[in-house]
């Protein structure tokens, strides 16, 4: 129905989060008319999934706005449009203080806590009281149930004596089993058929509306048998499988509720001088936040005062606690340890780290994966197919075949109750939610489901160096210095220029010169990929590669042979000239991570090659590669050739991965099948890339890989058993093995087992044993 509105350039549902993902002309249409259109198919929107203690609840539709939430999560921007955000209304904001980044359009109950599942409940309802609202109904349908089976024993001979009694008892009863228990159905039904969509609570108002209709019409109007007791225990079945089935659906969803719920709903602000406790929605950007020891941090933001030990294990899964003093950032939800500091408050609400991780989950478990879109328009199609079976098995066995009406009205209905779209429908969707969630919780970001798919597909994975597979920061080994010049000159010089340059190696250069004399440098200039240059002293001064002294006319004289040996050992050379020659040479290593070696390893167990791309020299690369069991390498890269090595791999028919942390790494990121930024990275790199890994640890990509690989394998398994389920559903429910027969219960019980299968299997996934993994490996290392 959205996709018909004019403007609407793309519309997906997610039936498992409850949530519409619309990209929409702005110019063409508008918001509050796309929310109509949502209430309209019998659904409600509510806020932004945030922490339930930030925002006041958004009000709610009304009485007349049944049906499961259906939200609209911003995912795609458009250069002429914009992305639906149809998130209820803005809490309310403090009064007397501006704060635009914290208007949260978010309600109490979020959208990770609501389904759209065809069926309606009462507005604002979160998932733990829909899960109680089905239990509910359901023990309601069963306790009219089963005195309504002792009052008409199901098989009960056609030829016995009719109480005309038992018919009225059997009434009152089915009317009790079937019309309270079973009215979110109906409900949701009429209101798809009002916008001219059929689901799978059409095919409910079908199989129980028709008996029971049929039985009304037999006990007051034209005499015969019933179908109470069937319509009733076919009710029972439907909402067993239903409620077993969103149970499971609520666990998919605690990953992000528990990301939700990290940040603390208090914090100690000092204003005007005096400190007081607020509400974290409260806290501004300025504000000057109080920490405790034991306290968690509610915002992010610069310590401005004091310091203390921080644990930021939510957010590195490092369990070492890490200093912080005057001058460093601090992260939202992480924990104080130790001492008592103050920090200014950067961002805040939506714009926290947290937030932001939160919102990068919840995009992945709302989009689709590719094979998806096939997979919901089958299960769109299989409902019309159970009707049009439906009908012509009834009108085979009762106008070709002759079995009378009763006979044929039964096989129709177990048709109308066997197929089951929810199956079809959740086959992906819940193995990405759930996948999608494995990874936040072991600190990987999938952005999307399409990365998830695709990452269980690699061929090669390539890393780049500096920064992924070592620690990114150099220390300088040897400083050699040409004839006439000493070492601490040389230093001096190239501290001069480095004070400029934020590259590691400059920053090795630095902390080695520290304590020398300072000199001055002017007219600074990046060559890229090679080094830089500048007015030091007053004296053209080059700092970078031999390359670049080469292509400077730099004389090397006798430092030639030294520039050798310390490339041949592996070490980054870098070289100092003035006036035309070179003064002297700064060796500089950097030590690869912990567990780059057993990643490395691990990912050619899974028989994936791995390649380390970097710019430095072809000496330092290998002998970097070959410490961690490299054989691809790709060195003296400059960063704009970076995507085309990439290309490179994929026109020989590889499908690569493309491990960065840094801004040059973004065009390669992005060229990349998957690409892997590291959490220690830049933004750019951060938004270039398909997959986030919040550790910075290289052994994450294999945790991705086993994570996407065991995604990908419940998917298929669950879309198998879909389609193998109504390849033989619809066939027996016909009738095609007559007179072996189904019944409309058996046919609810199958129907819901099928959905309920489904599910668990995908919450099976949670039981990957990804922490062994990662025991093991860290001891390989």
């Amino acid at each position: 129905m959205l996709r018909r509105q004019p403007g609407v350039m793309q519309a997906e549902v997610n039936p498992v989060s409850g949530s519409a993902t619309l990209v929409f002309d702005d110019a063409a249409t508008t918001l509050e008319h796309l929310q109509q259109v949502v209430r309209a198919c019998g659904h409600h929107c509510l806020g932004a999934p945030m922490p339930e203690h930030l925002c006041a609840p958004a009000p709610t539709q009304g009485p007349e706005a049944h049906g499961h939430t259906a939200h609209a999560h911003g995912q795609a921007a458009h250069a002429q449009g914009q992305s639906m955000s149809s998130h209820g209304h803005p809490a309310p904001t403090p009064p007397g203080r501006a704060t635009p980044a914290h208007d949260h359009a978010a309600p109490a109950h979020s959208p990770a806590d609501a389904m759209d599942h065809s069926m309606g409940h009462g507005a604002g309802m979160d998932m733990a009281a829909m899960v109680r609202d089905m239990r509910n109904r359901f023990l309601v349908a069963l306790a009219f149930t089963l005195p309504l089976m002792a009052v008409m024993p199901m098989g009960m001979d056609a030829a016995a004596p009719h109480e005309r009694w038992r018919d009225y008892a059997a009434f009152v009863l089915a009317t009790g089993a079937v019309i309270y228990p079973g009215w979110p159905f109906y409900r949701s039904a009429v209101q798809g058929l009002r916008v001219g969509t059929l689901n799978m609570a059409t095919l409910v108002l079908l199989s129980v509306g028709t008996g029971y209709a049929f039985s009304i019409g037999a006990t007051f109007l034209w005499g015969g048998a019933t179908f109470y007791e069937a319509s009733s225990m076919l009710m029972v079945f439907i909402l067993l499988g239903h409620w077993l089935e969103m149970r499971a659906r609520a666990g998919a969803s605690e990953a992000v509720r528990a990301l939700l719920d990290l940040a603390p709903p208090k914090a100690f602000v000092e204003r005007d001088g005096v400190e007081r406790e607020v509400s974290t929605a409260e806290v501004v950007v300025g504000d000057l936040v109080v920490m405790k020891p034991g306290g968690k941090l509610p915002v992010d933001g610069e310590v401005v005062d004091g310091g203390s030990e921080v644990d930021e294990s939510m957010l590195t899964g490092e369990s070492m606690p890490v200093r912080k003093g005057h001058g460093d950032k601090v992260i939202g939800a992480t924990i104080n340890r130790s001492g008592s500091f103050r920090y200014r408050a950067t961002r805040v609400g939506a714009d926290t780290a947290l937030a932001q991780i939160v919102r990068l989950v919840r995009d992945a478990q709302d989009s689709k994966a590719p094979a998806q879109r096939l997979a919901d328009r089958a299960a769109q199609w299989l409902v019309v197919a159970a009707i049009v079976v439906g009908l012509a098995t009834f009108a085979f066995w009762f106008a070709l075949a002759g079995k009378g009406l009763l006979f044929a009205l039964t096989l129709a209905i177990t048709v109308f109750v066997i197929a089951c779209p929810d199956a079809l429908g959740l086959a992906m969707p819940m193995a990405v939610m759930v996948g999608t969630g494995l990874g936040a919780k072991h600190g990987i970001l999938f952005k999307h489901a399409a990365a998830l798919e695709q990452a269980a597909k690699l061929d090669v994975v390539v890393f780049d160096k500096t920064g992924t597979l070592t620690l990114g920061r150099p220390e300088v080994i040897e400083v050699v210095a040409a004839e006439g010049r000493s070492a601490d000159e040389v230093l001096e010089i190239a501290a001069a220029l480095e004070t400029r340059s934020e590259h590691p190696l400059a920053l090795a250069i630095l902390t080695r010169a520290k304590g020398l004399a300072q000199r001055d440098a002017t007219g600074f200039e990046n060559i890229d990929g090679r080094g830089a240059r500048a007015e030091v002293d007053g004296v053209a001064t080059f700092v970078g590669s031999r390359r670049l002294m080469e292509a400077e006319g730099f004389a090397i004289g006798g430092l030639a042979a030294a520039s050798s040996r310390l490339q041949g050992d592996g070490r980054t050379v870098v070289h100092v000239g003035q006036q035309e020659r070179v003064l002297g040479l700064i060796a500089i290593a950097d030590a690869p991570r912990p567990t780059a070696r057993a990643a490395v390893a691990k990912l050619r167990e899974r028989g994936v090659r791995v390649a380390m791309l970097t710019g430095d020299n072809l000496g330092t690369a290998t002998r970097v590669a070959a410490e961690l069991g490299i054989d691809t390498v790709l060195a003296d890269v400059l960063p704009g050739d970076k995507a085309a090595k990439v290309r490179e791999l994929q026109a020989g028919g590889a499908r690569v991965g493309m491990v960065g942390d840094g801004i040059n790494d973004a065009p390669a990121l992005t060229q990349a099948d998957v690409g892997f930024a590291v959490g220690a990275g830049a933004d750019v790199a951060m938004e270039s890339a398909e997959v986030v890994l919040m550790k910075s640890d290289p052994l994450d990509v294999v945790v991705a890989i086993e994570i996407s690989r065991a995604t990908l394998s419940k998917m298929r398994q669950n879309l198998a058993w879909a389609v193998l389920y109504n390849v033989i559903a619809f066939p027996l429910a016909a009738g095609v093995l007559y007179p072996m027969t189904l019944s409309p219960e058996v046919a609810a019980l199958s129907m819901s087992g099928s959905t309920v299968l489904v599910a668990v299997n995908a919450l099976m996934l949670k039981r990957a044993r990804l922490p062994e993994v990662r025991a093991a490996n860290a001891v390989a290392a």
